[in-house]
């Protein structure tokens, strides 16, 4: 299991980087986005909105729609469910969060790392 996890792992992280070059209209964007505080990192490996702002919203769900393309492949790939893909990814993106953005608390709540 502990090979699984770490296989899945390293995929992730090579799909986070990817997911960012392909991102890369939005990268300023995203990018500005996080620094504004208008949306932040959620547990689930999916992009939330902080601030309702109709830009950042759209942001938001042009992220999480190819993230859960990726996440979905992911789980097909290694024979997993959605959720261990989402639960690792989430994982990742609060450890590469960078300090002053937000994240979202287990209890909900948007909170500066």
């Amino acid at each position: 299991m502990k090979n699984l996890t770490n296989k899945i792992i390293k995929k992730l992280t090579c799909v986070l980087f990817i997911s960012t070059l392909a991102f890369s209209a939005w990268a300023i964007s995203l990018d500005e986005a996080k620094k504004q505080g208008l949306v932040g990192e959620m547990s689930n490996g999916y992009l939330g909105l902080v601030v309702d702002n109709a830009e950042a919203k759209s942001l938001v769900m042009s992220v999480n729609e190819k993230r859960k393309s990726i996440y979905m492949n992911l789980a097909r790939q290694n024979k997993i469910t959605m959720e261990q893909v989402t639960a690792l990814a989430g994982k990742k993106a609060f450890a590469k969060t960078q300090s002053g953005h937000f994240i979202q608390n287990s209890t909900g709540q948007w909170v500066k790392k």
